[in-house]
């Protein structure tokens, strides 16, 4: 399932990082992960492909709305952006910009969840997701960090259609009947995205797969970003991780898969 022609609504489909130099943003990106870019100068947007199939997005900080700030933002896919926020404005959460009608991409909503976690619902229009996951150098997972996980459980509910599995401190969001990642992953292949409790602010998080975690580190460093996390074993868990940051001081985090 790395290879992927699309997603069923309430999966999160596609990640944008907003950068305030498109340029320098894509050959950081080059480096630590070997992305070719395909730069669209009339929508001032850049699509990282690997193996000839789109990953990823840069834009600038300004497409999103100005309360969205820069770093790594999820969409997710809907069937209506209109209709969704809507629902997040019903739900609790609050619709930060949009719709946005960013063809030939998508219809874009940039959201809040009531614990100020910003996100997007994307209604395609062109581009359905990301053809490419869950294999190293791509995305693989979205979490959520925020102080009361229990508090935002209903909002992804109502607005997304999320059931959640709790483990402690950590929440499983699964979408009942959708299967997706690889057989070899840590966590089942239903879950689209997971939850951690930690302190303010919320916010939601990408982690991408990653042949050599080291390597990984060595190579933002070099390209100007920087090593928040070096990189260690995940307890319980057949996973190295680091948390890096790209040059306007992004966090994401890579994660290779151990034997």
């Amino acid at each position: 399932m790395s290879e992927r022609d699309g997603y069923p609504p309430g999966v999160p489909a596609w990640v944008t990082c907003l950068v305030g130099d498109l340029d320098a943003a894509a050959d950081f990106y080059r480096q630590v992960f070997g992305w070719s870019w395909n730069v669209s100068t009339e929508h001032d947007y850049a699509v990282a492909t690997l193996r000839g199939r789109e990953v990823a997005g840069i834009g600038p900080v300004a497409a999103a709305g100005p309360d969205a700030g820069t770093g790594w933002v999820t969409e997710v896919r809907v069937e209506d952006a209109a209709a969704t926020a809507d629902a997040v404005r019903a739900a609790g959460g609050s619709v930060l910009s949009g719709p946005l009608d960013l063809s030939p991409a998508s219809i874009l909503t940039v959201l809040a969840d009531p614990a100020g976690a910003v996100l997007c619902a994307a209604q395609p229009v062109g581009r359905s997701g990301a053809q490419l996951v869950n294999e190293p150098s791509t995305w693989s997972m979205s979490a959520l960090s925020t102080p009361d996980p229990a508090a935002v459980a209903d909002f992804y509910h109502t607005v997304f259609g999320w059931e959640r599995t709790d483990f402690g401190p950590t929440t499983l969001w699964q979408v009942p009947g959708y299967v997706g990642g690889e057989p070899t992953q840590p966590v089942p292949r239903d879950v689209v995205a997971v939850t951690h409790q930690a302190p303010a602010p919320a916010r939601w998080g990408v982690d991408f797969w990653i042949a050599d975690v080291e390597a990984a580190a060595d190579a933002a460093a070099a390209a100007g970003g920087q090593v928040i996390t070096a990189p260690a074993d995940r307890s319980g868990l057949p996973l190295r991780t680091a948390l890096l940051a790209d040059p306007d001081g992004s966090p994401f985090s890579v994660s290779q898969l151990l034997p």
